[in-house]
């Protein structure tokens, strides 16, 4: 019992890392919590076998909190496109449900360096970050589909929002950025709940699993994330109009480097 009362504590930390970084950067907690969690689960029990497989669950499920609160304020804002949601929502449904039956088949050793990849790749994004070009106008009905099932299906087996995937896409598309990071917020939100409820059923029947999880979720994990984490959003968006967030974001960038790093070499 004191090994999950610590890993709530330190998770209550981690919450309030992630929700500053998120509100002064503009980014998802996954793929800072992820790693934390594959060093902090072991304390209670956790497997190998087991162990990214319930991080990515238990950070996705985090999501559910932090990106209802962004995709509401952008809601308010109008930056949402509706019309978008027609040819995209079946996709991000699709892609978000397959993903943790996916992952579960797939070594524990394997994800991990699957994830470790995925963020070196997110890291040399943020720190180099494309520029949009004008004059580019979005795909058919069909590419949307199937751009769409294969953001979510990363983002699910990645345990992230999909907005580092999706906001590129669609500035690339000749979207303003608004509307990019707006419907962003909102698929986010779809991913996170579809596909913690593919980690859940994924994780049912599952044997082994310790105490305090469901399905895949480790929910004194979750709890301690989520408190702090929107507590301190905030915090970070009034930081944001006084701090120099491209430098800090290259910052950010090279210690997301030195994670996937260390998680390739472990």
């Amino acid at each position: 019992m004191d090994s999950v009362l610590w890993v709530f504590v330190d998770c209550l930390v981690l919450g309030a890392l992630v929700g500053f970084l998120a509100g002064l950067l503009g980014i998802g907690g996954g793929l800072l919590v992820v790693p934390a969690l594959i060093y902090l689960l072991p304390s209670v029990g956790i497997n190998a076998e087991q162990l990214p497989h319930i991080a990515i669950a238990t950070s996705l499920a985090a999501i559910i909190l932090t990106s209802s609160s962004s995709a509401r304020a952008h809601y308010n804002r109008g930056n949402i496109l509706w019309a978008l949601f027609k040819p995209m929502m079946p996709g991000i449904i699709v892609g978000a449900l397959a993903a943790a039956f996916i992952s579960e088949q797939i070594p524990a050793h394997r994800l991990q360096q699957g994830f470790a990849l995925f963020v070196l790749l997110m890291s040399a994004q943020m720190a180099f970050p494309r520029k949009a070009e004008a004059g580019r106008s979005l795909p058919g009905t069909w590419v949307l589909f199937w751009v769409s099932v294969s953001i979510a299906l990363l983002a699910g087996m990645m345990g992230i929002g999909g907005g580092v995937l999706l906001v590129p896409f669609l500035t690339w598309c000749g979207l303003q950025m608004r509307h990019a990071v707006g419907f962003s917020a909102m698929t986010g939100l779809l991913i996170s709940l579809v596909g913690s409820l593919g980690y859940v059923l994924a994780g049912a029947d599952v044997p082994g699993l310790p105490q305090w999880t469901l399905g895949f979720i480790y929910l004194p994990a979750l709890l301690g994330i989520v408190l702090t984490s929107m507590l301190m959003a905030p915090v970070g968006v009034r930081a944001a109009s006084h701090w120099p967030t491209l430098v800090l974001k290259r910052i950010f960038a090279v210690l997301l480097f030195s994670l996937g790093l260390k998680l390739i070499l472990t």
